[in-house]
């Protein structure tokens, strides 16, 4: 049975919260946030008005409104890119150990898991490293970074439905506890 030091369970915690809020700020800019909508809001007010602005000025406003929105984006990017650089740091200290994901007498099921875990950190790397050169790279790869970038939404949503599925397949299967000792670092009861 694994147990979850204090170190892991926070920092398992962080990014969970931090990718939570980031596909918040994601959901908002498609949809609610959308600049076109936002733009659509703002006509639909001035023409109770005698004030016009053209749709390229109503999309500029648009994107001034929900800049906030986008910028806690950005920081949470930040705080991601900090908290998994403490990820990848904290083995060579002894901390939060990588498992071997090529050893030979693994299940399948247990490969499933690490090979999901690697494929899952190599996108967000990708993730992480195109978002810092959108902000800091090059103004010329923005726009290829950007396209890159988007992409990351389609693997987060399916690693966290692949991610839950497991987690409660495991619970009511061979790993009784896995929640709460992810949560309390021990088996509910001991």
């Amino acid at each position: 049975m694994t147990k979850y030091s204090k170190l892991y369970r926070i920092i398992h915690w962080a990014i969970a919260v931090s990718f939570l809020l980031l596909l918040i700020t994601i959901f908002l800019r498609l949809t609610w946030m959308n600049k076109n909508n936002v733009a659509s809001i703002i006509q639909d007010y001035l023409s109770g008005t005698n004030q016009v602005l053209s749709q390229d000025q109503l999309i500029t406003l648009a994107k001034k409104i929900r800049q906030p929105m986008w910028d806690w984006h950005v920081y949470i990017g930040y705080v991601l890119t900090g908290l998994f650089s403490l990820r990848f740091i904290l083995p060579f200290f002894g901390q939060m150990k990588f498992q071997n994901s090529f050893g030979k007498n693994l299940s399948l099921k247990e490969k499933f898991q690490k090979y999901t875990y690697l494929i899952f950190y190599l996108f967000v790397i990708i993730s992480l490293t195109t978002g810092l050169i959108i902000e800091f790279g090059r103004k010329e790869l923005k726009s290829t970074m950007e396209e890159i970038h988007v992409l990351g939404i389609y693997y987060l949503i399916v690693f966290i439905g692949i991610y839950l599925a497991g987690v409660l397949i495991a619970e009511f299967t061979d790993q009784k506890g896995i929640i709460s000792r992810i949560i309390s670092g021990s088996k509910k009861g001991n």
